[in-house]
């Protein structure tokens, strides 16, 4: 049971990727799911609902009062898309470019591609100082939670990265991966200390942007990351003993994002099957380091997912230079 988008994005391009003849996507995708948690989204129904679920994907083990208070701050959203279709666009789609930060777009040249989408969605260490040339400069939508917020901007100083993303308009989009994010939410919104959990005591405002309006901030419902599991991402760890650490990785809820609120999207830095030919994040170019496997993601279901939709066109994965000179694009 997923809460549907009363709202739902409606679209005209005859190439939107909703218009995929393939039946397993097309059994899985819910046009309709709801992205974004709204301040009337929580009840104690819905609560009950949720609490069977462990982090992200509901509320196991939370505290009523901590989550409702946080979501009652979450201002209402103004425009119920993510992404309007560009006033330019005469066939009515969203093209869009989702940039992750893997090794493979290490000396690509795929920055200018990459820009030449309507919009353009990072997440996590988006480093671009210094690397334009491959992976671009435009930001439309910033994903991040806490955690990957915080730790990025001190751990990758050595690469130049400063701040997070600010481009004119850009939206920024927070995953409540767990208690701790939605006490990182009133520390926020009420721009004040973070009154609880890990990050307790820390002020969120200034790892935004001055420019921080919060009117262009979004919070990713429970039932969307669960469906993105359930539907597409759903792991052989789910029966393992360390069920109930596995979760797609950010890049995985933002690509899907994307696959949500664009007509036609091309991945950009993504793993793939070769990912032993690169570093592990295209900045690191003095070192070779090697991808990890940490136990709560499953890379290689994600090597499988990306490519199965690469092959059945729904959308367009990089998969290095060779690969792209070979094929070109598929649509």
């Amino acid at each position: 049971m997923y809460l549907r988008d009363p709202h739902p994005r409606n679209t005209t391009c005859a190439q939107s990727l909703r218009n995929s003849k393939n039946q397993e996507f097309k059994k899985s995708f819910l046009p309709d799911i709801q992205l974004f948690m709204q301040k009337d989204h929580l009840n104690l129904s819905v609560w009950n609902r949720l609490a069977h679920f462990n982090n992200p994907f509901g509320f196991m083990g939370y505290n009523y009062s901590v989550v409702q208070e946080s979501v009652s701050l979450i201002p209402d959203l103004k425009n119920y898309q993510l992404l309007p279709v560009p006033l330019t666009e005469k066939e009515g789609c969203i093209r869009c470019a989702v940039v992750g930060t893997g090794g493979i777009l290490n000396g690509s040249k795929m920055g200018k591609e990459i820009d030449s989408h309507d919009y353009v969605f990072r997440m996590n260490g988006a480093v671009l100082k210094g690397y334009e040339e491959d992976v671009g400069n435009k930001t439309s939508v910033y994903v991040h939670t806490a955690h990957s917020l915080t730790s990025v901007v001190h751990t990758l100083k050595k690469y130049g990265f400063k701040n997070i993303p600010n481009d004119q308009g850009i939206k920024y989009v927070f995953i409540p991966e767990g208690l701790r994010d939605f006490y990182w939410l009133q520390g926020l919104l009420r721009k004040t200390k973070v009154p609880g959990g890990q990050f307790r005591n820390f002020r969120p405002g200034p790892y935004y942007p001055s420019e921080f309006d919060v009117k262009r901030f979004y919070v990713l419902h429970p039932d969307f990351l669960r469906y993105v599991r359930i539907r597409f991402m759903l792991s052989k760890q789910l029966h393992g003993k360390h069920w109930k650490y596995y979760r797609p990785t950010n890049g995985a809820f933002t690509l899907f994002l994307a696959l949500h609120t664009c007509d036609i999207v091309d991945a950009y830095g993504f793993i793939t099957a070769d990912h032993s030919k690169y570093p592990n994040y295209y900045y690191d170019r003095s070192a070779k380091t090697k991808v990890i496997f940490f136990i709560n993601h499953d890379y290689n279901l994600e090597i499988k997912t990306w490519k199965k939709l690469h092959d059945t066109n729904i959308m367009k994965l990089y998969q290095g230079k060779e690969d792209s000179h070979k094929n070109g694009d598929k649509r």
